[in-house]
């Protein structure tokens, strides 16, 4: 398929992003660094990671339950896209989630999934 008209203006880089993808690409941002701040508390004060996450009470472990479905599920429809569309190496988006933050790698697989589907003329 041969670029459209204003692709072929746009650099490289910038090739494919449209405002969708775009406002992914801001979300995976937003979700690293609020992840990472309250990791980075974490860490500095050496608390108990998963026995603060799934023992502070029933509404922090209906959130963690909460989070680990969607986590699931989000990973299925990364495998499941990805091979759809024909996109290399997804298995990095779950992969890197478990040191990074789902919140993260995510958005970020949607983001890289809209340029593909722009690029495929799909969108």
């Amino acid at each position: 398929m041969s670029p459209q008209p204003h692709d072929r203006k746009r650099p490289t880089l910038l090739r494919h992003w449209n405002a969708t993808a775009i406002t992914f690409a801001v979300l995976s941002v937003v979700g690293l660094v609020g992840t990472w701040i309250f990791n980075a508390l974490a860490i500095v004060q050496m608390r108990d990671y998963l026995g603060d996450w799934f023992g502070s009470g029933p509404a922090v472990n209906s959130l963690g339950v909460d989070l680990l479905v969607v986590a699931v599920a989000g990973s299925i429809l990364i495998i499941i896209e990805a091979r759809r569309l024909g996109m290399k190496r997804a298995w990095l988006y779950i992969a890197l989630s478990g040191i990074t933050a789902f919140a993260f790698t995510f958005p970020l697989f949607l983001a890289m999934r809209e340029r593909k589907l722009v690029e495929l003329g799909r969108h």
